[in-house]
């Protein structure tokens, strides 16, 4: 029996928003149930400890591939990819299953959209759970023009944009890269600082952040013998997103970056404010969303809460799940009590 057998519920499949979602659901059908949205390069079974550990304590809670991964279609066109589709694909998954309003909770880009949801479809929302990735208001520029000014050509943002370059190199060898992506961080890592929210405008005159995130760079000249950062998942739980990305290539989750631009400008007009109870849990060594990111996020979540979960790296609800899942059941038990 596979990892994703053993600790996953039953697949479930949905005609939603045009295309077929894959997605597990556990728990009692009953209360407002916690939706989670997972990141790049990741699957619904990223959330296995969570769903366990909600359904558990009596949460109905569902977690869906989402457009582009897993056992969900994956869409040729590239516009196909933008907040629009992928919110929307949420609201057809609570279509589907009879639900009026859920608590969505999203990792690294499945953030992203969870944070956009209250502002898209505002009728659809109880709540939201950020983990490692903060509201980010609407840029006063084009993104990826502010990424590009700030990190340079080669930060893998800015470098996804240019069609099937990245998918070529993680495409050629899923398990390095995989194993590249699915790592704790090195022993002693300090807590980390500025991330992708450093304030670098590109002048000339001013030092450019520590790291330009050159992750395909940096993946060509992964050795996996010489990587001092501990290993995340055991063979079987690596087993299983290897075997995906396999099947499915990385291009229907890189082309969700390829929106950036898309997005910022189908955002214009946008009200900015989320208007539901708001829980921020922040990682302190992740590089790349460091807790610094979310600061200041009280100008546009008014009833917002924020946790810390210490010594974890970018993987939080895989590195530190009893903690993740303590800070998430708590908030839950406070502010929508069954």
């Amino acid at each position: 029996m596979s990892a994703l057998d053993s600790q996953m519920p039953t697949v479930q499949r949905a005609k939603v928003n045009g295309i077929e979602m894959a997605y597990y659901e556990a728990g009692p059908r009953q209360g407002v149930p916690v939706v989670l949205c997972h990141g790049f390069p990741e699957l619904a079974f990223s959330w296995r400890h969570q769903i366990t550990a909600l359904a558990a304590a009596g949460r109905w809670v569902i977690a869906p591939d989402q457009r582009g991964y897993g056992l969900t279609s994956r869409p040729e066109a590239v516009t196909d990819y933008d907040l629009a589709h992928l919110t929307g694909d949420l609201v057809g998954l609570l279509d589907h299953l009879g639900v009026a309003k859920a608590i969505f909770c999203g990792h690294d880009w499945g953030g992203i959209i969870v944070w956009q949801m209250p502002l898209l479809h505002p009728d659809r929302v109880a709540g939201v759970i950020g983990l490692n990735t903060p509201f980010m208001a609407r840029a006063p520029a084009d993104p990826i023009a502010i990424m590009r000014s700030r990190f340079g050509e080669d930060m893998y943002i800015v470098h996804f944009q240019k069609p099937g370059e990245a998918d070529a190199v993680l495409d050629a060898d899923v398990a390095k890269a995989m194993g590249f992506f699915m790592r704790r961080p090195a022993p002693e890592t300090p807590a980390a600082s500025g991330g992708l929210s450093a304030n670098f405008s590109g002048r000339p005159d001013e030092t450019p952040p520590t790291s330009t995130f050159a992750l395909i760079d940096m993946l060509k000249l992964y050795d996996p013998a010489v990587d001092p950062r501990p290993e995340l998942l055991s063979a079987e739980e690596m087993a299983v997103f290897v075997e995906s990305f396999r099947r499915t290539g990385f291009t229907g989750g890189i082309n969700w970056y390829r929106n950036f631009t898309r997005n910022w400008a189908m955002s214009e007009g946008v009200d900015q404010q989320v208007r539901v109870p708001g829980l921020m849990v922040m990682a302190e060594k992740d590089a790349v969303l460091p807790p610094s990111a979310a600061d200041g996020m009280e100008a546009y979540v008014a009833d917002l809460e924020k946790a810390l979960v210490r010594e974890s790296g970018h993987w939080t609800q895989q590195e530190k799940p009893d903690d993740v899942n303590r800070i998430i059941l708590d908030w839950l038990a406070r502010r929508f009590p069954t």
